[in-house]
């Protein structure tokens, strides 16, 4: 009897912890699926005379706020941001305290997005908006539209719409030193959507901010707008693509740094083509320099033969622009000379060979430079000093499935401060034709447009570059296998680049397509593909 007591004590005992240990809804429960809805607000949503700070808004569950500070977006924008209540816990209302002064008969929209989630699932709320009038109605008018890179095939998101009424207040500096009349994001999506609007004429800009503060700073934003004029409510839900890029700015010296014994930097912002540099101290007999732009960069790097001497005067010259410098010199080292080459191991049939150096080469003695093939035979080559870049390049014919040796016996290189390489040795070996792609693209460009087609890999580094105004066949051969995309620049002024745009000369950026799928190349495999050039 004992026994049998115990063991029905220990099978109650293991079903009350069992039953204990599980949460949330039970075995084979629908899983809650439905965003919370608001119930009700204080005062009423679409009130209108409001005249109140501080607004209630109830729902039917217990819901957090996710991500509020990237989320929210108040239209017109406020000048100082809200005070929102309760965040990090869950609650079944939200108070939103106003601390601005608001506007005269204007309709004010609170956008959460998708802040407002309910507390078990994360259930999104979306979009949900509070709106009220300061003014004896709702502004009910709307216009949306689409946003996307004008270079790049990836779009930013939670990018800030803005509308600015044209009126007696109104310049075109205004995007610079003014918050717009009206606001709106695209949040996670590429797609802008402004509701409650009022009847007017609006200027339609987009801004990719860093500071988030709805004013354009041409240094770190990118920018976007329309060259058409947004009449509401004729353009009422009328669907307006904007292309957002960065402007190139204003040209700026910055300053003269020396780096190492015999290299100076020279720093700027903005265009700087025509940038060129004049020294003003004096200089022995053999003095020497090289200037060279630093890659993605806004820098100049300026090497010279060094000479004893405590600092450099230099005229900096941009165009009809000028600076004068004074660059003191500290350092006691220059830096040795170093060289690696382009490829190692396996080249390919389109490649070129590099040599690349942190100095500038002044002197090439190519008698020093041995180029053989597997049966040890000389093959011809030639070597090109690159007037941008540290290097030297290679060109000589390179067959299938084939090795070259080359050698480098030292001083054939000779930098700009007299130093010289060591001996330097690299083996190459070519695979066959069919261990390779092509790709054949029927441009169809009917308008006789420039173009600029780029066959770039799949991590956007460019491959080829091909040029037309034409309908023709395009082809990318010898590609190696992997995947690829086409881009194509609708080139308006011919200058074989793309050119960016202007806010203030109301310029937009070149057309850029990019063909609609990716473009995967098999070894020994033709691909054909047509594309239309329409936009």
């Amino acid at each position: 009897m004992k026994l049998i007591f115990k063991f029905l004590f220990f099978v109650v005992l293991l079903f009350v912890f069992q039953t204990c240990a599980r949460k949330g809804r039970p075995d084979g429960g629908p899983k809650d699926e439905t965003a919370p809805l608001m119930v009700t607000s204080d005062p009423p949503y679409e009130t209108i005379k409001f005249a109140k700070k501080k607004i209630k808004i109830y729902f039917d569950e217990y819901i957090t706020l996710k991500d509020l500070n990237d989320q929210l977006v108040v239209s017109p924008p406020l000048k100082n941001p809200p005070i929102i209540l309760p965040q990090g816990s869950p609650s079944k209302y939200i108070n939103i305290e106003i601390l601005d002064t608001l506007k005269q008969n204007t309709t004010y929209i609170f956008n959460f997005g998708n802040a407002v989630q309910d507390n078990n699932e994360g259930n999104k709320l979306e979009r949900f908006k509070y709106v009220f009038s300061t003014g004896n109605y709702i502004d009910s008018l709307r216009t949306i539209g689409t946003i996307r890179d004008a270079f790049s095939d990836k779009t930013d998101r939670s990018i800030n719409i803005l509308l600015y009424r044209i009126d007696s207040a109104y310049t075109d500096s205004i995007i610079y030193k003014q918050k717009p009349d009206y606001v709106t994001s695209t949040l996670d999506t590429t797609n802008y959507d402004f509701s409650n609007l009022r009847k007017g004429a609006y200027f339609l800009f987009a801004l990719k901010e860093v500071s988030n503060d709805y004013m354009y700073n041409p240094l770190t934003d990118k920018v976007a707008f329309s060259l058409d004029t947004v009449q509401l409510p004729r353009d009422s839900v009328i669907v307006k693509e904007l292309r957002l890029f960065n402007e190139i700015p204003p040209y700026i010296f910055k300053r003269g740094k020396e780096v190492s014994k015999g290299k100076i930097q020279f720093g700027f912002q903005g265009n700087a083509a025509n940038l060129q540099i004049e020294m003003l101290s004096d200089a022995p007999a053999d003095f020497k320099t090289v200037s060279k732009f630093e890659k993605d960069k806004d820098t100049l790097n300026y090497w010279y033969r060094p000479f004893e001497v405590d600092s450099l005067n230099f005229i900096v010259r941009n165009g009809l622009i000028l600076d004068t410098v004074t660059v003191n010199l500290r350092k006691n080292e220059i830096d040795s000379l170093k060289i690696k080459s382009s490829v190692r191991g396996n080249f390919n049939l389109k490649d070129t060979f590099y040599f690349e150096m942190n100095n500038p080469i002044v002197k090439i003695d190519t008698a020093k430079i041995s180029l053989v093939d597997k049966d040890t035979i000389a093959v011809n080559f030639k070597t090109i000093l690159s007037s941008t870049e540290n290097k030297i390049k290679l060109l000589f014919e390179h067959k299938p499935k084939e090795k070259y040796t080359i050698s480098v016996l030292p001083e054939a290189f000779f930098d700009i401060y007299e130093q010289k390489n060591d001996t330097l040795r690299y083996n190459l070996t070519t695979k066959g034709i069919e261990d390779f792609g092509r790709i054949t693209l029927n441009v169809q460009n009917e308008e006789s447009e420039n173009l600029i087609i780029e066959l770039l890999d799949e991590k956007d580094v460019l491959i080829e570059k091909q040029f037309t105004s034409n309908t023709s066949n395009i082809i990318f051969d010898l590609l190696v296998p992997k995947t690829y995309k086409i881009r194509v620049t609708i080139d308006s002024n011919n200058n074989k680049i793309w050119d960016t745009g202007n806010l203030v000369q109301k310029i937009i950026p070149e057309m850029v397509l990019y063909f609609s799928k990716e473009l995967v190349v098999r070894a020994n495999y033709y691909l054909n593909e047509t594309f239309t050039i329409k936009y």
